[in-house]
């Protein structure tokens, strides 16, 4: 298996790309092709002594600035390593792409160059989200302002594919995001997406309210990408606000002690927290497995979302989603 790699997506790159990449190389049984300015990537290799056995180097002399207009990724900048390296995808020169450059260009390239699944309307960005006990996904968390109640209902099926083919659960809760747990509230895009849910081959369970998200309640949160990327949002700021919160009032003062104390329990909070051990969001809908990974990741979250590129792939989770619409279009 070849997974392509973006080598100059993301706030560290290249270094702690070719870091992740060298880590699953070594313990993952994959291999790399870093796609970038070669002579970057090897100097940085050589100079920070990392091996690049099992990895491969696509030559692409620019990057793509986060602060360009996506849709420019496949016409002024069709020669960066993201645009070239998702081109080396849609060419069947790699199994899935792993990328921490721009969301909005993703989806662009997701759309255009990867293409869609057959049947799916809109790629939708799908972020791994931590609870109490379980990880969730939410889609969409970000890439369609505007939906229609079909569109959702997409997403529910191509969520609860990846919680089943790449998560191992067997029959995945789905659920919509809305103002109420009552079938009767919001807007009419959740009424109708709820009617239509009712009859998706998913296992639809009601609505979810925001509040109830991290108490693993739900395996699938489906929402309009306007309402999704508000969650989500929130979701990271909650989360850097009880590290903060935690590292300023228990780790003050007296509370040293207690701190230690409870050491080992603040450490399984924290990793619950962590993005890193997650791996990234996926862009979901494309017609092979296109990975978003933090824009601030370090060499154990690239490593994590290469591992998440890797699931998609061994779980056949495309074939999965265009199997179900291919159903759903016959019947």
């Amino acid at each position: 298996m070849n997974i392509i790699v973006d080598a100059f997506g993301g706030d560290h790159a290249p270094l702690e790309v070719i870091k992740g990449g060298a880590m699953a190389v070594r313990d993952l049984g994959v291999n790399i092709t870093l796609v970038g300015d070669e002579g970057v990537i090897r100097s940085c290799a050589k100079d920070n002594d990392i091996s690049l056995d099992g990895i491969e180097i696509l030559h692409a002399a620019k990057s793509f600035d986060i602060h360009e207009e996506p849709v420019s990724l496949i016409k002024e900048h069709k020669d960066s390593s993201m645009a070239v390296g998702m081109q080396a995808l849609s060419n069947e020169q790699g199994d899935a792409f792993v990328s921490a450059g721009s969301s909005g260009a993703l989806v662009v390239g997701s759309t255009f160059i990867v293409k869609r699944i057959k049947g799916i309307k809109r790629v939708a960005l799908a972020p791994i989200m931590p609870t109490a006990n379980k990880p969730f996904i939410l889609l969409d968390g970000g890439a369609n302002n505007d939906c229609r109640p079909e569109m959702l209902v997409q997403f529910a099926i191509m969520g609860s594919a990846y919680m089943n083919r790449v998560m191992g659960i067997e029959k995945p809760v789905v659920k919509l995001l809305n103002v109420g747990a009552e079938e009767t509230k919001g807007r009419e895009l959740d009424l109708e997406a709820y009617r239509l849910l009712e009859k998706a081959p998913v296992n639809f369970c009601g609505n979810i309210e925001a509040r109830e998200l991290p108490f693993g309640k739900a395996d699938v949160v489906v929402a309009d990408g306007f309402t999704g990327n508000i969650a989500l949002k929130l979701y990271e700021g909650m989360g850097k606000f009880m590290a903060s919160e935690l590292k300023n009032n228990i780790f003050a003062g007296t509370g040293k002690l207690a701190a230690l104390i409870c050491l080992g329990k603040i450490k399984k909070l924290s990793q619950k927290l962590d993005y890193k051990s997650v791996g990234g969001a996926l862009m979901i809908g494309a017609s092979k497995p296109v990975i978003k990974a933090h824009g601030s990741s370090d060499a154990k979250a690239f490593y994590n979302a290469i591992r998440q590129a890797r699931d998609c792939v061994k779980g056949n989770m495309i074939a999965a989603i265009a199997e179900t619409v291919c159903g759903i279009q016959k019947g």
